[in-house]
């Protein structure tokens, strides 16, 4: 401690000392009060913004994010999202809202508030339709994209935005591919609009909770449209996913919004020029909304894409012991100075690898180049024993004519 710092306690205490107890008391009253005061300005100045935010999430909703509707269908408004309500489906056919980079320090918590919406005037679905039914109340537009408004995450409860969803897609790859936009919008720092519904059409089967059969339609599929229109670089891209467990990684789901238009027979976002709409709604480039450590992963090839007697590296985990050709996308490599190995990974990254590659030291003399390097960004496909290391399934590649580049070469 300084000498000034030593000085100033003195005469800090020295002030004190000349004060009476009544009259500290009286200073510590005062300040709490003037703190009480400035807290409950800030309270009403952060509600004022609130508002003001929800008030322009529905303006750019109208602006950009309606989809087109079809004769007897109606847009119902809350304060942070839209939907369009379907009585002999007892679920929302859409429901539109925007995600704000506002998600990035938003703090509010789930309520668990669910809710009938006394805005549909044929009613929605109540507890009773999901109580016991194995299903479970799978928010369309999730209570996370609100969390930085205590009113629309209120909102989020209504009936009128939930859809029976089976506990293995709600709470896993669907989750998983909310929380993968929510990542996009915070490392984006941009808003985009979503549209979310289940595949709705005539003879879906009707949940039965115990004792009931409810009008509820149980949808084979869910789909979700995502678009960035906000930022220079222009663009959507769709998710379809099945109701039941997802085996595959989530951006093995992803698909142009044109392909989900063809299934829904929903036009979406009709209020983009249409020069600008068939581009965004026909192009589909995952790498665009990846974030953080997953930008550069692949999704598996797709069966119909794999060559002949081929599997992806999805399929290859039931191969363990069996000599296969596997097929993906060389997305990270490591070369160990230490042992002299060298890591291949196929579609996703260290430590999510779903399927390894290993060049051991004595195997790099059969390569004409330095796998770590020629390797990164190929599709590739190799022949070898599938072994399991730590869960991961992995082939030991002894040479370079082990490895088939599928852009390249055609003799498999």
């Amino acid at each position: 401690m300084t000498i000034r710092n030593i000085i100033i306690i003195i005469c800090f205490c020295l002030y004190l000392s000349g004060k009476t107890q009544e009259d500290i008391n009286i200073r510590l009253h005062a300040l709490e009060s003037e703190l009480m005061e400035v807290q409950k300005n800030e309270l009403k100045i952060k509600n004022e913004i609130e508002e003001i935010k929800l008030k322009l999430i529905i303006s750019d909703i109208k602006r950009i994010g309606l989809p087109a509707m079809q004769d007897g269908e109606m847009v119902v408004y809350h304060c942070g999202f839209a939907f369009c309500y379907l009585e002999e489906h007892e679920q929302s056919k859409w429901v539109v809202h925007i995600i704000l980079p506002d998600i990035a320090t938003g703090n509010v918590s789930r309520t668990n508030d669910f809710k009938e919406d006394t805005l549909v005037r044929t009613g929605t679905a109540t507890i009773d339709d999901y109580w016991n039914s194995g299903f479970d109340r799978g928010h369309l537009a999730p209570s996370a994209d609100f969390r930085w408004s205590p009113r629309a995450l209120g909102e989020s409860y209504y009936y009128s935005n939930m859809a029976p969803q089976r506990p293995v897609l709600n709470r896993e790859k669907w989750a998983e591919m909310e929380d993968k936009i929510r990542q996009y919008v915070v490392s984006a720092s941009e808003q985009v609009y979503i549209v979310t519904g289940g595949i709705l059409k005539q003879g879906l089967p009707v949940m039965q909770p115990e004792g009931k059969i409810t009008n509820v339609s149980i949808p084979e599929y869910f789909y979700k449209v995502v678009l960035d229109y906000e930022g220079d670089d222009k663009k959507g891209i769709g998710f379809i996913m099945p109701n039941s467990k997802c085996e595959y990684p989530v951006w093995s789901y992803a698909c142009t919004i044109d392909s989900v238009e063809e299934v829904t027979g929903i036009d979406f976002f009709i209020s983009i020029p249409d020069f600008e709409e068939n581009i965004i709604e026909s192009t589909l480039n995952i790498q665009k909304w990846q974030a953080g450590s997953e930008k550069g992963e692949a999704p598996p090839i797709k069966q119909q894409d794999l060559p002949r007697k081929a599997f992806n590296t999805i399929q290859a985990k039931s191969f363990i012991g069996d000599k296969i050709t596997v097929c993906g996308t060389v997305v990270s490599t490591k070369y160990h100075e230490k042992t002299g190995a060298t890591f291949i990974n196929l579609d996703k990254k260290f430590p999510n690898q779903i399927f390894t590659l290993t060049i051991w030291k004595n195997n790099r003399v059969n390569f004409s180049y330095v796998p770590e390097n020629e390797l990164l960004g190929k599709r590739i496909c190799v022949k070898g024993d599938v072994k399991e290391y730590k869960g991961v399934p992995t082939i030991d590649v002894e040479n370079e004519k082990q490895i088939i580049f599928m852009d390249e070469d055609n003799d498999f």
